[in-house]
């Protein structure tokens, strides 16, 4: 275990611009030099949560040979590049943090994603992270060298760095992209994707459209209505949408919490079985789901009295089939008199705007993509090769597949946050992602010390955890008939885990070294 002992958060309520920011030490730790002779025991790729939770847990084991190769100039992953207008989170705040770094001063009930950068940034601060991270090491190859037992990950830089382990911690949704809309290329106006806000673009007076009615567009539709002259908002297929709970946290309470943990511990777990019992209406159909339904309509006609909108606006799909969307400000934003609703399909983007399939062109100043992620559901954000050159990309053509979904054969002493159905639908993502840190390093210590060249997972044991997880699925509500983006294009869950969190807990919490082939020195156990 570590010595370090972590300092308090302090408070986390800050802008961007008051924060503290690594930028200005960019230019000091950059690394020019291209190779190197130094071999970690542990590279982690990317500085969000699952990397930066990783190194914390890894110095805790007493691995401190560490390195966090992050592409941009400051932390925080999905959180740094997601600051579009009414970002925040749809889990609570006080379950949508480490357990072991709670935050007493949290604003709200469901934080922004200001307020939770300013969360990331205090990790790397109270935990002492900042010498780990190399930042600008934007990764180009991750290569396993069959010989040393070593792996290879080359960035941008032109710097190769040598690892016996690595944690590919760079996110589900790492990398944003326009969707494939034919004529997309054509148009003259201004187009922004929800991750990679344009903050210095003046949406006072203009035509906009918004194409996507998902997680993020639910919350930028509101702040935009309030600025722009028209608003189209483009939706493909309606969805489940449920209130939000959301309140500010008194002084008071913060008080609390921070001079009795313990109160803020119970919070949580009672937010974490509240979740819990979602499942419930989530995954399976249940009776629960048709209470889930009717409470989502319930909602839906409080907030829409016009019976046409509502019959735009209502599902015709299982609830939990497609990510449940949280909002109490979505409906009202759409019945402003400067908003329009449009559900005719996108034929193609023209010079001048959209057209629609009945022939429409819907002429805007701005197109406002709140959809279009490079999801790992069937690929890799970089080239992975494994074994004998084996490339990981090809292999998950079909689908992503993995043990426990963070190993996958082939690819020893690679360990993958966030890989193949480790997806809640009803929880919050950093419950999951604890249990995958956790997992990792134990694998990670069995690596170093029973100082093993590779620890790899049996084929015939991660095709056997994959079937199960796969007949489970058949049976959720998933894989009900809807498309969404957790399936492939052939209908492949890659994405979800089928049960409760504390079944994935259970899953992870056992490290059997007999599920894995022990390479050490040129002797095969």
């Amino acid at each position: 275990m570590t010595n370090e002992k972590r300092k308090p958060a302090k408070a986390l309520n800050a802008t961007l611009g008051e924060r503290t920011t690594v930028r200005r030490r960019t230019a000091a730790k950059k690394e020019t030099a291209k190779g190197g002779d130094h071999v970690y025991d542990t590279l982690i790729i990317g500085a969000g949560f699952a990397g930066l939770g990783t190194a914390i847990k890894l110095r805790e084991a007493g691995v401190h040979n560490v390195a966090i190769l992050e592409r941009a100039a400051e932390v925080g992953g999905t959180w740094r590049d997601n600051q579009y207008p009414g970002a925040a989170c749809d889990i609570p705040s006080n379950l949508y943090s480490f357990s072991f770094a709670p935050n007493p001063n949290w604003s709200r009930s469901y934080s922004g994603s200001q307020e939770i950068l300013g969360y990331v940034h205090s990790l790397v601060n109270d935990f002492g992270l900042e010498k780990l991270i190399q930042y600008q090491q934007n990764v180009t190859r991750v290569e396993l060298d069959d010989t040393q037992g070593l792996w290879m990950i080359h960035t941008d830089s032109g710097r190769v760095w040598k690892g016996k382990t690595v944690i590919m911690a760079s996110g589900p949704l790492a990398n944003a992209s326009f969707p494939k809309i034919r004529g997309i290329e054509n148009f003259k106006g201004k187009k922004i994707h929800s991750a990679q806000w344009d903050h210095d673009y003046d949406f006072t007076g203009k035509r906009v459209a918004v194409v996507g009615t998902g997680a993020s567009a639910i919350q930028i539709i509101p702040e935009l209505v309030k600025k722009v002259d028209k608003l189209k908002v483009f939706q493909r297929t309606p969805a489940w949408v449920m209130p939000r709970p959301d309140f500010s946290t008194s002084e008071f309470s913060k008080k609390v919490f921070a001079k009795l943990p313990f109160t803020q511990k119970a919070i949580r777990e009672a937010l974490y079985w509240t979740h819990e019992s979602m499942a419930l209406a989530v995954i399976w159909s249940s009776p629960v789901t048709r209470i889930g339904e009717r409470l989502g309509q319930a909602f839906l006609k409080s907030q829409v009295p016009d019976p046409w909108m509502r019959r735009q606006l209502k599902p015709d799909y299982k609830l939990g089939c497609k990510r449940i969307l949280v909002s109490n400000d979505y409906y009202p934003a759409l019945q402003k008199e400067n908003c329009e609703l449009i559900t005719w399909p996108i034929a193609n983007i023209v010079e001048k705007g959209i057209r629609t399939s009945e022939g429409i062109e819907h002429r805007v100043d701005c197109i406002v993509f709140a959809t279009g992620f490079d999801v790992p559901k069937s690929g890799t954000p970089y080239p992975v090769l494994g074994v004998g050159g084996r490339e990981l990309a090809k292999e998950w053509q079909r689908g992503a597949q993995a043990y426990k979904s963070i190993n996958v054969s082939g690819y020893p002493n690679l360990y993958i946050m966030f890989g193949p159905n480790s997806g809640p639908g009803h929880n919050s993502a950093l419950v999951y992602m604890e249990q995958q840190i956790a997992y990792a390093v134990k694998g990670i210590r069995t690596i170093l010390d029973s100082n093993l060249k590779m620890l790899d997972v049996k084929p015939d044991v991660q095709a056997k955890h994959n079937a199960n997880i796969q007949k489970r699925l058949a049976k959720t509500n998933w894989n009900s008939g809807c498309k969404s983006w957790y399936l492939t294009e052939d209908g492949f869950n890659a994405t979800m885990f089928p049960g409760f969190a504390t079944q994935y807990a259970a899953q992870m919490g056992k490290f059997d070294v007999k599920a894995y082939r022990q390479v050490k020195a040129d002797v095969v156990a």
